[in-house]
Protein backbone atom coordinates (compact mmCIF):
# COMPACT_ATOMS: atom_id res chain seq x y z
CA UNK A 1 0.00 0.00 0.00
CA UNK A 2 0.50 3.44 -0.31
CA UNK A 3 1.74 5.35 3.00
CA UNK A 4 3.60 8.30 4.12
CA UNK A 5 6.49 6.87 6.01
CA UNK A 6 8.20 8.74 8.56
CA UNK A 7 11.41 7.42 9.84
CA UNK A 8 12.86 10.20 12.03
CA UNK A 9 11.61 13.67 13.89
CA UNK A 10 11.01 15.85 10.18
CA UNK A 11 10.64 14.54 7.74
CA UNK A 12 8.54 12.15 6.39
CA UNK A 13 7.96 10.44 2.51
CA UNK A 14 5.19 9.00 0.64
CA UNK A 15 6.53 4.94 0.18
CA UNK A 16 5.26 1.64 0.15
CA UNK A 17 4.15 -0.57 3.07
CA UNK A 18 2.85 -4.07 3.95
CA UNK A 19 -0.95 -3.74 4.61
CA UNK A 20 -1.45 -4.10 8.38
CA UNK A 21 -3.01 -6.56 10.23
CA UNK A 22 -6.17 -5.92 12.46
CA UNK A 23 -5.15 -7.65 16.04
CA UNK A 24 -7.44 -8.61 19.00
CA UNK A 25 -10.45 -5.77 18.77
CA UNK A 26 -9.43 -3.83 15.65
CA UNK A 27 -10.36 -3.79 12.55
CA UNK A 28 -8.45 -2.76 8.97
CA UNK A 29 -9.62 0.02 7.64
CA UNK A 30 -9.54 1.04 3.76
CA UNK A 31 -8.82 5.02 4.63
CA UNK A 32 -10.95 7.04 2.43
CA UNK A 33 -9.89 10.80 4.24
CA UNK A 34 -7.41 11.34 7.19
CA UNK A 35 -7.68 14.98 9.15
CA UNK A 36 -4.91 17.07 10.18
CA UNK A 37 -4.03 18.69 13.44
CA UNK A 38 -1.50 20.38 15.27
CA UNK A 39 -0.63 17.35 17.36
CA UNK A 40 0.20 15.60 13.70
CA UNK A 41 2.53 18.34 13.12
CA UNK A 42 4.10 17.92 16.88
CA UNK A 43 4.75 14.36 16.08
CA UNK A 44 5.70 14.81 12.77
CA UNK A 45 8.68 17.11 14.44
CA UNK A 46 8.85 15.66 17.63
CA UNK A 47 8.82 19.21 18.91
CA UNK A 48 8.63 20.33 21.49
CA UNK A 49 11.01 17.80 23.37
CA UNK A 50 8.45 16.93 25.89
CA UNK A 51 6.53 14.75 23.61
CA UNK A 52 9.74 12.73 23.20
CA UNK A 53 10.49 12.49 27.05
CA UNK A 54 6.79 11.14 27.44
CA UNK A 55 6.61 8.48 25.41
CA UNK A 56 5.99 9.05 21.51
CA UNK A 57 10.08 8.34 20.91
CA UNK A 58 13.27 9.88 22.23
CA UNK A 59 15.39 9.38 19.10
CA UNK A 60 12.44 9.04 16.45
CA UNK A 61 9.02 9.11 16.05
CA UNK A 62 7.49 5.20 17.36
CA UNK A 63 5.03 5.39 15.10
CA UNK A 64 6.18 5.07 11.03
CA UNK A 65 3.50 6.45 9.42
CA UNK A 66 1.17 9.91 11.10
CA UNK A 67 -1.49 10.63 10.93
CA UNK A 68 -4.55 9.50 13.57
CA UNK A 69 -8.08 11.15 12.28
CA UNK A 70 -9.60 9.06 10.01
CA UNK A 71 -12.56 8.01 7.96
CA UNK A 72 -13.26 4.40 5.51
CA UNK A 73 -14.24 1.55 4.94
CA UNK A 74 -13.86 -1.75 7.57
CA UNK A 75 -12.03 -4.67 4.93
CA UNK A 76 -11.22 -7.07 7.63
CA UNK A 77 -12.07 -8.15 11.31
CA UNK A 78 -9.74 -8.81 14.21
CA UNK A 79 -10.73 -11.49 16.57
CA UNK A 80 -13.36 -10.18 19.13
CA UNK A 81 -14.34 -8.02 17.24
CA UNK A 82 -18.67 -7.81 17.19
CA UNK A 83 -19.64 -4.50 16.68
CA UNK A 84 -18.88 -3.73 13.30
CA UNK A 85 -18.55 -5.57 9.73
CA UNK A 86 -17.03 -5.64 6.58
CA UNK A 87 -18.78 -2.89 4.52
CA UNK A 88 -19.33 -0.79 7.46
CA UNK A 89 -18.07 3.23 6.76
CA UNK A 90 -16.90 4.32 9.84
CA UNK A 91 -14.77 7.29 11.64
CA UNK A 92 -13.01 8.00 14.35
CA UNK A 93 -9.19 7.61 15.59
CA UNK A 94 -6.28 5.33 15.16
CA UNK A 95 -2.41 5.39 14.04
CA UNK A 96 -0.97 5.98 10.81
CA UNK A 97 -3.79 7.26 8.67
CA UNK A 98 -2.11 8.61 6.04
CA UNK A 99 -2.23 5.49 4.50
CA UNK A 100 -4.48 3.77 1.98
CA UNK A 101 -5.11 1.04 5.19
CA UNK A 102 -5.14 0.98 8.66
CA UNK A 103 -5.89 -0.66 11.71
CA UNK A 104 -7.73 0.82 14.29
CA UNK A 105 -9.04 -0.23 18.00
CA UNK A 106 -13.27 -0.17 17.71
CA UNK A 107 -13.44 1.22 21.11
CA UNK A 108 -11.84 4.47 18.68
CA UNK A 109 -14.54 4.00 16.11
CA UNK A 110 -18.06 4.97 15.06
CA UNK A 111 -20.34 4.54 12.59
CA UNK A 112 -20.13 7.46 9.82
CA UNK A 113 -22.94 10.27 9.93
CA UNK A 114 -24.76 9.43 6.45
CA UNK A 115 -25.27 13.36 6.15
CA UNK A 116 -21.57 13.57 5.95
CA UNK A 117 -19.03 12.56 2.86
CA UNK A 118 -15.63 10.93 3.92
CA UNK A 119 -13.67 14.27 3.80
CA UNK A 120 -15.95 16.28 6.12
CA UNK A 121 -15.87 12.93 8.75
CA UNK A 122 -12.47 12.77 8.80
CA UNK A 123 -12.37 16.45 9.93
CA UNK A 124 -14.63 15.17 13.23
CA UNK A 125 -13.23 12.71 15.81
CA UNK A 126 -10.19 14.27 17.32
CA UNK A 127 -11.31 17.96 17.31
CA UNK A 128 -14.57 17.53 17.85
CA UNK A 129 -13.96 14.69 20.58
CA UNK A 130 -11.62 17.24 22.42
CA UNK A 131 -14.38 20.25 22.06
CA UNK A 132 -17.12 17.95 23.55
CA UNK A 133 -14.89 16.60 26.60
CA UNK A 134 -14.13 20.17 26.99
CA UNK A 135 -17.58 21.64 27.00
CA UNK A 136 -19.41 18.84 29.70
CA UNK A 137 -21.44 20.80 31.77
CA UNK A 138 -22.53 23.84 30.27
CA UNK A 139 -25.80 24.80 30.78
CA UNK A 140 -28.42 26.64 28.91
CA UNK A 141 -27.91 30.52 29.44
CA UNK A 142 -24.26 30.18 30.30
CA UNK A 143 -21.89 32.40 28.72
CA UNK A 144 -19.16 31.01 27.28
CA UNK A 145 -15.45 31.87 25.47
CA UNK A 146 -14.01 30.49 22.83
CA UNK A 147 -10.43 31.69 21.82
CA UNK A 148 -9.45 30.26 18.75
CA UNK A 149 -12.57 30.08 17.07
CA UNK A 150 -11.71 29.60 14.15
CA UNK A 151 -9.80 26.94 14.23
CA UNK A 152 -9.97 22.61 14.71
CA UNK A 153 -11.40 22.62 18.14
CA UNK A 154 -12.74 25.81 18.33
CA UNK A 155 -14.79 25.85 15.61
CA UNK A 156 -16.82 22.49 17.11
CA UNK A 157 -16.24 24.38 20.53
CA UNK A 158 -18.41 27.30 19.17
CA UNK A 159 -21.11 25.21 17.78
CA UNK A 160 -21.58 22.41 20.63
CA UNK A 161 -21.32 25.44 23.19
CA UNK A 162 -24.59 27.07 21.46
CA UNK A 163 -25.96 23.40 20.85
CA UNK A 164 -25.81 23.10 24.71
CA UNK A 165 -27.81 26.67 25.18
CA UNK A 166 -24.93 28.91 25.88
CA UNK A 167 -24.34 32.36 24.79
CA UNK A 168 -21.52 31.95 22.58
CA UNK A 169 -18.49 34.34 22.14
CA UNK A 170 -16.08 33.76 19.34
CA UNK A 171 -12.55 35.36 19.31
CA UNK A 172 -10.15 35.01 16.02
CA UNK A 173 -8.56 36.72 13.34
CA UNK A 174 -9.76 38.80 10.54
CA UNK A 175 -9.66 36.01 7.92
CA UNK A 176 -11.83 33.83 9.93
CA UNK A 177 -14.97 36.33 11.37
CA UNK A 178 -17.26 35.22 8.78
CA UNK A 179 -17.21 31.27 9.39
CA UNK A 180 -17.10 31.69 13.52
CA UNK A 181 -20.16 33.96 13.06
CA UNK A 182 -21.61 31.24 10.47
CA UNK A 183 -21.25 28.62 13.20
CA UNK A 184 -23.21 29.97 15.20
CA UNK A 185 -21.45 32.57 17.55
CA UNK A 186 -23.89 35.34 19.05
CA UNK A 187 -20.58 37.64 18.97
CA UNK A 188 -17.76 37.50 17.03
CA UNK A 189 -14.26 39.38 18.34
CA UNK A 190 -11.39 40.05 16.02
CA UNK A 191 -8.67 40.20 18.24
CA UNK A 192 -6.57 42.06 15.52
CA UNK A 193 -8.92 45.13 16.26
CA UNK A 194 -9.83 44.57 19.65
CA UNK A 195 -9.46 41.88 22.97
CA UNK A 196 -12.18 40.27 24.16
CA UNK A 197 -14.26 42.08 27.41
CA UNK A 198 -16.69 40.89 29.55
CA UNK A 199 -17.45 37.91 32.46
CA UNK A 200 -17.69 34.10 31.18
CA UNK A 201 -18.85 31.07 32.82
CA UNK A 202 -16.39 28.36 30.86
CA UNK A 203 -13.50 29.91 28.96
CA UNK A 204 -12.46 27.36 26.51
CA UNK A 205 -8.70 28.69 25.41
CA UNK A 206 -8.05 26.78 22.11
CA UNK A 207 -5.02 29.38 20.64
CA UNK A 208 -2.31 31.66 21.94
CA UNK A 209 -0.82 31.97 24.86
CA UNK A 210 -2.65 34.51 27.14
CA UNK A 211 -1.47 34.70 30.86
CA UNK A 212 -3.72 33.11 33.51
CA UNK A 213 -4.22 35.93 35.39
CA UNK A 214 -5.79 37.90 31.72
CA UNK A 215 -8.51 34.76 31.58
CA UNK A 216 -9.40 34.43 35.33
CA UNK A 217 -9.64 37.91 35.28
CA UNK A 218 -12.54 37.08 32.66
CA UNK A 219 -14.03 34.19 34.56
CA UNK A 220 -16.90 34.84 36.82
CA UNK A 221 -15.59 33.68 40.76
CA UNK A 222 -17.15 30.06 40.20
CA UNK A 223 -16.29 29.74 36.69
CA UNK A 224 -13.97 27.42 34.42
CA UNK A 225 -11.18 27.69 32.88
CA UNK A 226 -10.32 24.41 29.75
CA UNK A 227 -6.99 24.83 28.12
CA UNK A 228 -6.90 23.09 25.16
CA UNK A 229 -3.45 24.02 23.79
CA UNK A 230 -0.44 26.83 23.32
CA UNK A 231 0.99 27.20 20.59
CA UNK A 232 5.04 28.94 20.97
CA UNK A 233 8.01 28.57 19.50
CA UNK A 234 9.66 27.56 23.09
CA UNK A 235 11.51 24.04 21.83
CA UNK A 236 11.14 22.06 25.44
CA UNK A 237 7.55 22.55 26.53
CA UNK A 238 6.36 24.35 23.78
CA UNK A 239 3.46 26.24 25.62
CA UNK A 240 2.86 23.42 27.83
CA UNK A 241 4.11 25.56 31.01
CA UNK A 242 1.28 27.63 31.03
CA UNK A 243 -0.55 24.25 31.50
CA UNK A 244 1.22 23.32 34.71
CA UNK A 245 0.88 26.68 36.00
CA UNK A 246 -2.44 26.21 35.65
CA UNK A 247 -2.84 22.71 37.53
CA UNK A 248 -0.42 24.04 40.43
CA UNK A 249 -2.78 27.27 41.13
CA UNK A 250 -5.90 25.04 40.20
CA UNK A 251 -6.30 23.47 44.28
CA UNK A 252 -5.69 27.14 45.63
CA UNK A 253 -8.73 29.05 43.49
CA UNK A 254 -12.13 29.09 43.57
CA UNK A 255 -12.44 29.04 39.86
CA UNK A 256 -11.39 25.50 38.34
CA UNK A 257 -8.44 25.40 36.17
CA UNK A 258 -8.51 22.34 33.44
CA UNK A 259 -5.82 21.45 31.11
CA UNK A 260 -7.39 18.87 28.70
CA UNK A 261 -6.18 15.66 28.10
CA UNK A 262 -8.26 14.46 25.95
CA UNK A 263 -9.51 11.06 25.29
CA UNK A 264 -10.08 9.29 21.73
CA UNK A 265 -13.28 7.41 22.80
CA UNK A 266 -16.06 5.44 20.04
CA UNK A 267 -18.97 6.62 22.47
CA UNK A 268 -18.24 10.43 22.17
CA UNK A 269 -17.33 10.29 18.11
CA UNK A 270 -21.09 8.16 18.24
CA UNK A 271 -22.35 10.99 20.68
CA UNK A 272 -20.86 13.85 17.63
CA UNK A 273 -22.87 11.47 15.21
CA UNK A 274 -26.13 12.22 16.64
CA UNK A 275 -25.78 16.27 16.59
CA UNK A 276 -24.26 16.02 13.45
CA UNK A 277 -27.27 14.18 11.99
CA UNK A 278 -29.66 16.57 14.12
CA UNK A 279 -27.59 19.18 12.46
CA UNK A 280 -26.76 21.41 15.46
CA UNK A 281 -23.04 20.49 14.42
CA UNK A 282 -21.47 20.49 10.99
CA UNK A 283 -17.52 20.15 10.14
CA UNK A 284 -15.92 23.58 8.67
CA UNK A 285 -13.48 22.19 6.12
CA UNK A 286 -10.67 24.24 5.04
CA UNK A 287 -8.61 22.60 2.44
CA UNK A 288 -8.17 19.21 1.32
CA UNK A 289 -4.28 17.40 -0.10
CA UNK A 290 -4.38 14.37 -1.86
CA UNK A 291 -2.25 11.58 -0.21
CA UNK A 292 1.03 12.92 -1.95
CA UNK A 293 0.95 15.65 -0.59
CA UNK A 294 0.47 15.13 3.14
CA UNK A 295 3.79 16.79 4.78
CA UNK A 296 2.19 19.76 2.90
CA UNK A 297 -0.65 19.15 4.45
CA UNK A 298 0.82 19.07 8.10
CA UNK A 299 3.07 22.58 7.66
CA UNK A 300 0.14 24.58 5.82
CA UNK A 301 -2.25 23.61 9.80
CA UNK A 302 1.52 24.79 11.23
CA UNK A 303 0.82 28.52 9.64
CA UNK A 304 -2.42 28.50 11.75
CA UNK A 305 -3.92 30.18 8.52
CA UNK A 306 -6.64 27.13 8.10
CA UNK A 307 -10.44 28.10 8.82
CA UNK A 308 -11.68 25.08 10.27
CA UNK A 309 -9.97 21.68 9.31
CA UNK A 310 -7.55 20.49 7.07
CA UNK A 311 -7.97 16.83 5.31
CA UNK A 312 -5.62 14.56 3.77
CA UNK A 313 -7.83 12.71 0.94
CA UNK A 314 -7.53 9.07 -0.37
Amino acid sequence: MKAVVQRRYGSAVLGDLDVPVPGQDEVLLEVRAAGVDMGTWHLLSGRPYLLRVIGFGFRGPKSTVPGMDVSGVVREIGPGVTGFAVGDEVFGVCSGSFAEYAVAPVSKLARKPEVLSFTEAAAVPISGGTALQALRGVHPGQRVLVLGAGGGVGSYGVQIARALGAHVTGVCSTPKVELVRELGAHEVVDYTVADFTGTYDLILDCGGHRSLSRLRKALTPAGTLVLVGSETTEPLLGGFDRALRAMALNPFVSQKLVTLMSRERGADYDELRVMIEGGAVKPAVDRTFPLSEAVDAISYVYTRRSAGKVVVTI
